[in-house]
């Protein structure tokens, strides 16, 4: 064994023999990922959270829909909101840093530095709700029934984890076939520890029809089936005073009550049925706002600037119906949707368009393509358009007076190089005489809205687009199912290139929802592995980052939308916040209910 030596991470370092050579095994208490370590071994708690604020009050959020089980990684039925955070992870990672983990259940970790295992320590006060001890043994075992049991793209993601081994009870041992720094630290964060004494004769892809043994700050203390769940602040809460959580879970209550569209809850929080609401939509924003709650003042509505990276919202195709196979009839279709007179009619000037995957970050792809990109994606140039190396991508634009005749002259033309033709004012397949209609599937009256002036406008290019409005329950199976032509969704906010991508568009995820758009595409499936792979060359992510983005922009895979960067945030008046706001969230965990606030209010939402 080779000398102990200290290390800039906080950790120690060691060799020893992996991967058929010496490499130096790194101890540590936190792990990175990308960049360094923004908080010092031993750090007291998050620069983002008030480490005094009190423990007090009950919060109610609205839900659209409904629920029918408490497990989160069911295959089938919906979920009750928050029931993923029933479990604690090995590791956390905090809201200003990226992919960043410190210690929550874990003390401390060791691995070698080809990566090709990792072994943590588990703190030995870690506790499940109903006393037992979290250990090793819990780790494997969660791993294990995720292998076996769970959703696919955990299965596929960490197809690279050879082994979860329990050493001892508190020791658990994650060894890799292949070395890979980013799933082998992200799983210290994106698994969640399943209690083995709870699960072992239960099934992780099947509903629950009670509340399951948790391990979080919260448990489930009451419910009434589809139609609300109440957690409650754990009172003994092993993990209360760790660094992670200083200053978080603040509310003694949380509860969540379903309504059946976000009219009618947005009715039921001005009435003062629930005390928060984050508002996503500029129509509501703009007019519905008032009322004698606000007169009062008893609501307070407040916009909050961010700077973190947008969602890429947008209208989705499903590539694998032949309608949308081309990506010419994709990029004709963008034309429909006349941005600027929605924008100026509809959404009060208050929205910018969205154009990257990575909005809002250095790797959003502008102007034309660096050497850098040309040298990543010349070996693919004859699969790739021509407009990638000359233009900066861009969706269509237009004067905002709602007449588009220029946008639909340049629709027309790329449909009927894709082999459709207007007959009799129908929008038909030449070859073979089917009218050019589809279905956008959606589960809210908010989102009808927004798509009827698109459906309008599809109407004079002889295009039908359906919408079908359906329950939640019936959505989220069809689009398990990939049961759907075209639906309204959003592709996370990417801080960085981080593997995660390979969920979202690699062709060996096509079974998981997460690919949404069905693509399969071996540019796009070597640009996502080369990023896996590049995770300690920021120089060659921020090349591969923007070459994706292009190569996603220009294969019009989807209609984007639009986004705002500010929070818009209505609530009863009643909360108290930090000063320093998180980098890349709201973080309402940091937030307290005021008492002193709160008895000003009427009694129900004290």
């Amino acid at each position: 064994m080779g000398k102990w030596r200290r290390m800039a991470l906080g950790g120690l370092v060691a060799t020893s023999a992996t991967f058929g050579a010496y490499a130096a095994v790194i101890e540590t208490t936190s792990l990175v990922g990308f960049g360094d370590a923004k908080y010092a071994d031993g750090f007291s708690h998050f620069d983002y959270v008030n480490p005094d604020a009190p423990k007090y009050g009950k919060v109610t959020y609205g839900r659209v829909g409904t629920y029918d089980n408490f497990n989160r990684f069911a295959s089938r039925g919906v979920a009750a909101a928050a029931t993923g955070e029933l479990y604690d992870t090995l590791m956390f990672s905090p809201s200003d840093e990226i992919d960043a983990y410190y210690p929550l259940i874990a003390e401390r970790v060791r691995y070698s530095d080809d990566y090709m295992w990792l072994e943590v320590d588990i703190n030995p006060k870690a506790r499940f709700h109903d006393g037992q001890p979290i250990t090793a043994h819990d780790v494997a075992f969660t791993f294990d029934k995720f292998m076996a049991e769970g959703v696919p793209q955990y299965r596929v993601y960490y197809q690279d984890i050879k082994s979860v081994v329990a050493k001892d009870d508190l020791t658990v041992r994650i060894e890799m076939v292949n070395p890979n720094r980013e799933k082998l630290f992200s799983f210290t964060q994106g698994t969640r520890v399943l209690p083995k004494h709870f699960w072992h004769d239960k099934s992780l892809s099947e509903p629950l029809s009670s509340p399951p043994v948790g391990s979080s700050a919260y448990k489930i203390t009451d419910y009434k089936s589809g139609q609300s769940v109440t957690y409650s602040l754990v009172d003994d809460y092993w993990a209360a005073s760790l660094p992670v959580n200083v200053g978080r879970y603040n509310f003694k209550t949380v509860q969540y009550d379903y309504y059946r569209d976000d009219t009618v809850m947005l009715e039921a929080f001005k009435a003062g049925e629930f005390d928060f609401r984050l508002e996503n939509s500029a129509k509501f924003w703009a007019n519905s706002y008032t009322g004698v709650n606000f007169d009062k003042g008893y609501i307070s509505k407040q916009e909050i600037a961010h700077e973190k990276p947008e969602s890429m919202q947008a209208f989705v195709f499903n590539t694998k119906r032949d309608k949308f196979s081309d990506p010419k009839v994709r990029e004709a279709l963008t034309y429909a949707m006349d941005f600027e007179w929605m924008n100026k009619n509809m959404f009060y000037g208050q929205y910018t368009r969205t154009r990257s995957y990575f909005q809002n970050t250095d790797y959003e792809a502008k102007g034309t393509p660096s050497e850098q990109e040309q040298k990543v994606l010349d070996p693919f140039k004859e699969q790739l358009p021509p407009r990638l190396y000359t233009e900066q991508f861009q969706p269509p634009m237009t004067d905002g007076s709602g007449r588009i005749r220029s946008q639909m002259r340049t629709a027309f033309a790329l449909l009927k190089e894709a082999g459709w033709e207007l007959n009799n004012k129908v929008m038909t397949n030449k070859a073979t005489g089917e009218p050019l209609t589809f279905e956008l599937l959606i589960y809210s009256p908010t989102t009808e809205r927004i798509a009827i002036p698109v459906q309008k406008n599809l109407k004079r290019m002889g295009i039908d687009m359906k919408i079908r409005t359906i329950d939640t329950t019936q959505y989220i199976k069809r689009l398990r199912d990939r049961d759907f032509d075209m639906v309204s969704s959003a592709y996370s906010a990417n801080a960085y290139p981080s593997p995660n991508l390979m969920i979202v568009w690699n062709s060996n995820y096509l079974d998981s929802t997460y690919n949404t758009a069905g693509v399969t595409d071996p540019v796009v499936d070597f640009l996502t592995m080369e990023i896996s792979k590049k995770q300690q060359d920021s120089q060659a992510l921020l090349t591969l980052g923007r070459a994706l983005d292009r190569v996603l922009q220009w294969n019009f895979y989807i209609i984007p939308q639009w986004h705002v960067s500010q929070y818009r945030v209505a609530m009863w008046d009643k909360f108290e916040r930090p000063e320093i706001l998180p980098k890349y969230d709201l973080g309402l965990d940091t937030w307290w209910v005021s008492k002193e606030k709160a008895s000003e209010l009427p009694e129900k939402r004290r």
